[in-house]
């Protein structure tokens, strides 16, 4: 069995895994990153490709992603990739009162946060999404002009890249099979690795390590996600925003010819939530019911019970880092994950609160 040394160990290659280890590398931290298959095969590969900066309810996660998305926008500087960033904007459908009112007392913290968005009519929101049925009760909605359309495989192999240009080694099909806090051992199917410092970006996979590390995560079951797809749509169909109708939780966006659809977690009855995803479809979309849907991609995704990642700093030596639970943000999150863990490590000033994303937050609210 092999044993090999190294200043920091990333665990997971999915792109929170390899925004840090490429934010490390950069600022000359010796740094391995280890995952257990392909990069980018965990929750990367089942997001719907948007990066946006609003989380209703969620100013915590809505400033990360402010701050990500100034960081993708910046990409042809550094780490100078040109990302496709076709900007679409972002449409939550308010069909209640309490959601309108939720939403009016949640805007100033999100403005504070830096997220752009407002209360429009209901008229407005059908003249950006012209699919919305005329018999849905909509009685306003939120829109935020702060999404894109992008490509989670071109930010995937962009991060792999610049960190290995860094100075990163990246180590794929090597799952970690358990961690030693207390040596800062890695245990790994090819060998034990030695590091200073250990950080789990592990996903859906974190469960286990944050324990060995002592580390109490109220991490829920990893969960399953699925996108659909439709057949091909007429030529006449609109390009609308991302849409999100609040109370059912169904979510779409165009992808070519295609509308790719969300909604949730499909649970143990697959079958009964693609029924009730189409039902939905056509109530809220009725030009679209009736069109045939098929699974686009599935992947496991990693949540918190306040669907907040969870990041931070337990010191060494030897340390331990962790950026998880990010509960289907972790595309929006990661560029200011991966600042964000580099600075902890480095014991510089992060530039936000992250007690508010740090262990043990869940006991003090």
């Amino acid at each position: 069995m092999s044993t090999s040394d190294t200043r920091v160990a990333v665990i997971g290659g999915g792109v929170i895994g390899l925004s840090i280890a490429y934010h490390l590398a950069e600022a000359g931290v010796e740094t391995l990153l280890l995952e257990r298959g392909a990069l980018g095969s965990g929750a990367s590969r089942a997001t719907a490709d948007v990066v946006r900066a609003y989380f209703a309810g969620n100013p915590v996660s809505s400033a990360l992603a402010v701050r990500s998305l100034d960081a993708y926008r910046a990409f042809p500087r550094r780490p100078g990739v040109d990302l496709p960033l076709r900007q679409v904007g972002y449409l939550v459908l308010f069909t209640e009162p309490d959601q309108v009112s939720a939403f009016e007392a949640d805007l100033p913290a999100q403005l504070a946060a830096g997220v752009e968005v407002g209360l429009i009519s209901a008229r407005e929101a059908r003249e950006r999404n012209p699919l919305i049925g005329d018999d849905l009760p909509l009685l306003a909605a939120a829109y935020s002009p702060q999404a894109y359309v992008s490509d989670t495989n071109a930010i995937v192999t962009a991060y792999a890249d610049a960190a290995e240009q860094a100075g990163a080694t990246l180590r794929t099909r090597c799952p970690v099979t358990g961690i030693d806090p207390r040596t800062g051992r890695v245990l790994t199917a090819d060998g034990e690795i030695t590091a200073a410092a250990i950080v789990c970006a592990a996903g859906a996979w974190s469960a286990s390590l944050v324990r060995d590390a002592g580390v109490e995560l109220p991490l829920a079951e990893p969960i399953e996600q699925e996108l659909l797809v439709t057949d091909p749509l007429p030529p006449t169909t609109p390009g609308i925003p991302v849409t999100l109708h609040a109370t059912s939780g169904l979510l779409v966006r165009m992808r070519g010819d295609r509308l790719l659809i969300g909604m949730g977690y499909p649970g143990p009855d697959r079958a009964a939530w693609r029924r009730d995803a189409a039902d939905r479809l056509a109530a809220t979309y009725p030009s679209l019911g009736g069109v045939p849907l098929r699974p686009a991609v599935t992947g496991l995704r990693d949540a918190s019970p306040d669907k907040t990642a969870f990041i931070g700093h337990q010191p060494g030596p030897p340390a331990f880092l962790y950026a998880t639970g990010f509960s289907g943000h972790g595309l929006c999150n990661a560029p200011a994950a991966g600042e964000l863990v580099r600075d902890l490590y480095l014991d510089q000033d992060p530039g936000i609160d992250v007690t508010a994303l740090a262990a043990g937050r869940h006991r003090t609210r």
